[in-house]
């Protein structure tokens, strides 16, 4: 086999696409106890670059703390980069771009947020990590369980 014809993979650069953060209560919220609750969202999403061997993969992370039923901060953050992948099947390329690339770009946007809140004048924030495999893998059996019961319902 020629090693054209081998796979490739490689890591073209790591980029803080967007960031937002919101302290809807200040100055009232820095003068309160403080027990947030926090919840986080995130999504990831992969778009096929024009030359059609590059991907942009981004990780969206929304943080919301809530301290005395009163949204304290919101935290968002849009962390990308720009990933080789050539030679792979789409059973291949799908877990490499939506598992993999997101591993490789959360630590950079577990910075970011934690960096944000601190400039907020807010307690650190050291996001727990994730397990971008079991979040890979159940979005995948949503989308074949959601496109069996539309079948089964057309």
């Amino acid at each position: 086999m020629s090693e054209a014809a081998q796979p490739q993979f490689a890591l073209q650069r790591i980029y803080l696409k967007d960031a937002s953060f919101e302290v809807p209560g200040a100055p009232r919220v820095f003068l309160q106890s403080w027990s947030p609750e926090v919840s986080i969202d995130l999504g990831t999403s992969a778009e096929r670059l024009e030359d059609g061997n590059h991907y942009e993969v981004t990780l969206s992370l929304t943080v919301t703390a809530k301290n005395e039923g009163q949204t304290a901060f919101l935290v968002e953050v849009k962390q990308a980069g720009i990933f080789q992948a050539q030679g792979f099947g789409e059973a291949e390329l799908a877990p490499l771009l939506g598992a993999y690339c997101p591993n490789l770009l959360f630590p950079y946007a577990r910075e970011a947020v934690s960096d944000i809140v601190g400039k907020g004048s807010f307690p650190q924030l050291l996001l727990q990590p994730i397990n971008f495999d079991a979040v890979f893998a159940e979005s995948q059996r949503n989308q074949t369980e959601g496109a069996v019961n539309g079948a089964a319902t057309a």
